[in-house]
């Protein structure tokens, strides 16, 4: 009797409760768009349905993700939050002081995150002690990418140097050949920024500069050299560069329109995905100059209603940090896993030279978060430089009047 019963109660829970035994469900809010980002989003949909979650694509277009960062806005405020979001850096702590971020430290414990993830990633993922976001990836930003055959043509290697990259660039140029793929956007002005102050200032004072936003730091020599650099890479890129996205940059490289684009690995992913190998028809190697900046991808779960969504975090959380997903997913975006205990024996040889870039600056104290990619400071204040930043790139202001304008740009975001 006791079995019938049982049967009776669970067959009237399929007709009744059909919601409550609908299984985890997610809906993702990223900005993973272009043909290598959506390839990899795409294996992690199919990884949540393979283990019974129903998942919602919301994708917002826009690289730097401030489209994405609009329509979440838009969704808290309304007081309906997607499951979760593609967030990262000082970010993630924003959303947790506005009271609207999910604890996922079961899953993080259960799974032994802190065993397996760099110390300093650990940290952007954690909100006060709590575990509130899942790391994906880890991102070089301070590459320089080139098209293999238009560098053999003109006798060109890969440059080390500033003073090398400009050489080469006024050769290409004089050969007719566009030196620099660029997108006139202001993350992607920030992109090269970034890697121009690393390489020619180093590490310390990168750190004073963009991560401290030491006021004697934003106007030393070293910081006008870095912007007189920018002023010389204006000169080598086409008239036609305002506006454009970021892969559409990438592209010009893989089309051999352009010789050079310096940009974050994701590019790496572009070229991938069109079936382009390294080595043989682009090349990679860091930009000019010591130490390491990265961007990691991550997701931030927030606060929802019902168990099935928050079994959808659960999953999502699990699967994000899992090693046969970090291994997969990384192999198509062009980035690292963020874990480092997964193998990289199917990963290329930029990958290679990332892991050990990023392990030699980790130990070095090199290892140094991305502003212009959301990993060092709040938006303000990464606003406020970009802006300096974009201004300066686009006009012919001096570089004695865009670090004035940059120290009182940051001093008056607060």
């Amino acid at each position: 009797m006791k079995f019938t019963a049982y049967a009776a109660v669970s067959a009237l829970a399929l007709i009744t409760g059909n919601a409550a035994l609908a299984g985890p469900e997610a809906e993702v809010l990223h900005y993973w768009t272009s043909g290598g980002e959506a390839k990899s989003v795409a294996v992690l949909q199919q990884e949540f349905a393979a283990n019974g979650g129903t998942w919602t694509d919301m994708p917002v277009a826009g690289g730097g993700g401030d489209a994405a960062m609009t329509a979440l806005r838009a969704r808290v405020l309304s007081g309906n939050a997607p499951t979760a979001v593609q967030l990262k850096g000082p970010a993630i702590q924003e959303w947790y002081e506005e009271g609207v971020l999910a604890d996922i430290s079961n899953v993080a414990n259960t799974e032994g995150w802190d065993e397996v993830l760099p110390a300093s990633i650990a940290n952007h993922m954690k909100c006060e002690g709590t575990w509130c976001a899942a790391p994906v990836n880890v991102h070089r930003v301070d590459w320089i990418w080139a098209n293999a055959e238009i560098l053999a043509a003109n006798g060109i290697e890969m440059p080390t140097t500033w003073d090398e990259f400009n050489a080469a660039s006024e050769k290409l140029a004089a050969a007719g050949i566009t030196p620099l793929a660029h997108g006139g956007q202001a993350w992607q002005d920030a992109t090269v920024f970034e890697a121009v102050v690393l390489g020619i200032g180093g590490p310390e004072f990168f750190q004073k500069a963009l991560v401290d936003l030491d006021p004697d730091t934003l106007t030393s020599d070293t910081m006008k050299a870095a912007f007189d650099q920018m002023r010389t890479l204006r000169g080598y890129v086409d008239s036609n560069f305002s506006g454009r996205d970021w892969n559409l940059a990438t592209a010009m490289v893989m089309n051999g329109e352009a010789a050079f684009q310096i940009m974050g690995d994701w590019a790496k992913g572009e070229f991938l995905a069109a079936g382009k190998e390294p080595g043989k028809d682009f090349l990679c190697a860091s930009t000019p100059g010591e130490g390491f900046l990265y961007n990691v991808d991550s997701f931030a779960m927030f606060e929802v209603d019902g168990d099935d969504k928050r079994a959808g975090q659960d999953l999502l959380a699990k699967l994000v940090v899992g090693p046969g997903f970090q291994e997969t997913f990384n192999l198509n975006k062009g980035s690292i896993p963020a874990r480092t205990d997964v193998g990289l024996d199917k990963f290329d040889s930029c990958a290679h030279l990332s892991a050990q870039d990023m392990n030699a600056s980790s130990e070095g104290g090199s290892l140094l978060p991305s502003y212009a990619h959301g990993m060092a400071l709040r938006g303000a204040q990464a606003g406020a430089i970009t802006d300096v930043v974009t201004a300066h790139f686009n006009s012919d202001m001096s570089s004695a009047d865009a670090v004035q304008m940059l120290s009182d740009a940051v001093a008056n975001s607060y």
